[in-house]
C-alpha cells in the first residue's frame, strides 16, 4: 500500500445508481505518465441488493430521520462486507464510494448520498472517500453531473461522454470548458414502464419495440419545464415523480404505447442536444446501462448526426465507479475534481470527505 503521495493509485470505486440494479464496484490502477492520466481496469462486478436492503433504498425518500441514520449504517455495512468479500485489502490504497443517492435537491441547498464512509472505513480498515456532492452543492452547485471531470482526463479522444443510467447526462468540451447536464430520467423512467409489462427492465429494448407512437404523450413529453431551463440543470428522482411519472402512469393508454413513445422522447431530446452542441462528425462515448438497448440505439442514430461509440461491456457497465475511483484520487492530492463550469458553483473544489488517512 501507498503510504505517500505518488502519481500512482490503486483504488476501489464504488458506485450506486439511481435505477437501483445493483452495487458497482471496481478496482481501478491509476498512473500518471508524461502530465496525462493513465487507468486500467483491473477487477470489476455487480452486487445484487438484498431484497430487504433494496425495498428500503427504494423507499428512502419516504424515511424519517431515524431510518435514514439507520439505513446509511446498513447500506456502509453492505460496502464494507463486499469489498472484504471481494478484494484483496493489501493491494488497495483507498476506496471511493459514491453510495446511493436519497435527495438531491440542490435548488433548496441538499443533496443526500448514503452509505457511511465511516462504516465503510470501520469494516474494511482501509482509507475512505465519500461524500463527493454536498461541498459543491454548499457552493452554490448543482452537485452533478460530477462524472464529467474523468470524461475529460481519461476520456479526452471523444467529442462528448453520453451517459444512459437512471438519469442520462452528457458531458463536452465548450469554448475551453467543461459542460454538462442532465438530459432527462432514462432508466429511472424505462423500468417501471417495463415493470408494468411484467419484466424488471426492457432487454435490449424489445418491448418498446412492439409498441406505437403516441404523438400527444410525446408533444406533453418534450414540453417539459425542464428542458427550457439554462444550463447547469440536474434532475433527481423526486423531479421524475413529479413531473414525467403523471404523464407515463395513464392507465388509458397502452403500456407498450407509452414505453415506445418514451424511447422516441428520450432520443429526441439527447439527439437534439448533441446535434446543437457537437460539429456533424462529432464522435459520442455511450455507457451506463441503457447502452445495452438496441432500440434506443436505432432511435437514437435517426436524430443525431455524429458517429455513436459503443466501447466493451465492461466499460459501459463500469465507467462512472472508475471515474469515481478517479475522483477519490484527485481528492487524495488535493487536485481539482469537480468543476464550476459544470455543476454552476462559485469555484472549482476538491470534494469529498477522507476517513483514515
Amino acid at each position: 500500500m501507498n503510504t505517500n503521495l505518488t502519481s500512482k493509485f490503486r483504488v476501489i470505486g464504488i458506485m450506486s445508481g439511481t435505477s437501483l440494479d445493483g452495487l458497482d464496484m471496481a478496482l481501478v490502477e491509476f498512473n500518471k505518465s508524461l502530465g496525462s492520466w493513465e487507468f486500467s481496469l483491473i477487477k470489476a462486478l455487480t452486487i445484487d441488493y438484498p431484497p430487504r436492503l433494496l425495498d428500503s433504498l427504494s423507499n428512502g425518500i419516504k424515511a424519517n430521520a431515524a431510518q435514514l441514520h439507520r439505513l446509511d449504517q446498513d447500506l456502509g455495512e453492505f460496502i464494507g462486507e463486499n469489498v472484504n468479500t471481494h478484494f484483496d485489502s493489501e493491494t488497495i490504497d483507498f476506496i471511493a464510494s459514491h453510495g446511493h443517492t436519497i435527495f438531491h435537491q440542490p435548488h433548496k441547498g441538499f443533496t443526500l448520498q448514503i452509505g457511511c464512509g465511516k462504516v465503510i472505513h470501520e469494516h474494511t480498515g482501509l482509507p475512505v472517500i465519500y461524500d463527493f456532492r454536498s461541498q459543491d452543492v454548499s457552493n452554490g452547485g448543482q452537485g452533478a453531473p460530477l462524472v464529467p471531470i474523468g470524461d475529460r482526463h481519461l476520456f479526452s479522444e471523444f467529442e462528448a461522454c453520453l451517459n444512459l443510467g437512471g438519469i442520462a447526462n452528457c458531458s463536452f468540451e465548450e469554448k475551453g470548458k467543461r459542460v454538462a447536464f442532465d438530459l432527462c430520467p432514462f432508466n429511472m423512467a424505462l423500468n417501471p414502464l417495463a415493470l408494468v409489462l411484467g419484466q424488471p427492465y426492457d432487454d435490449r429494448g424489445a418491448l418498446a419495440k412492439e409498441g406505437k407512437l403516441i404523438e400527444g404523450l410525446l408533444h406533453k413529453l418534450n414540453a417539459l419545464e425542464y428542458y427550457k431551463l439554462p444550463n447547469p440543470k440536474s434532475l433527481g428522482i423526486e423531479d421524475f415523480k413529479m413531473f414525467w411519472m403523471p404523464l407515463l402512469l395513464d392507465k388509458k393508454l397502452n403500456p407498450h404505447d407509452i414505453l415506445h413513445t418514451y424511447v422516441h422522447h428520450a432520443a429526441d431530446v439527447i439527439g437534439k442536444t448533441l446535434n446543437d452542441a457537437l460539429s456533424d462528425k462529432g464522435n459520442i462515448l455511450i455507457t451506463g446501462g441503457g447502452a445495452f438497448n438496441d432500440y434506443f440505439i436505432e432511435s437514437l442514430k435517426t436524430k443525431f448526426k455524429g458517429t455513436i461509440v459503443l466501447p466493451d461491456k465492461k466499460m459501459i457497465d463500469f465507467k462512472e465507479a472508475i471515474i469515481f475511483a478517479f475522483m477519490g484520487v484527485l481528492r487524495r492530492l488535493n487536485k481539482v475534481n469537480c468543476l464550476a463550469s459544470v455543476t454552476g458553483a462559485q469555484k472549482d473544489i476538491s470534494s469529498g470527505q477522507m476517513v483514515g488517512f
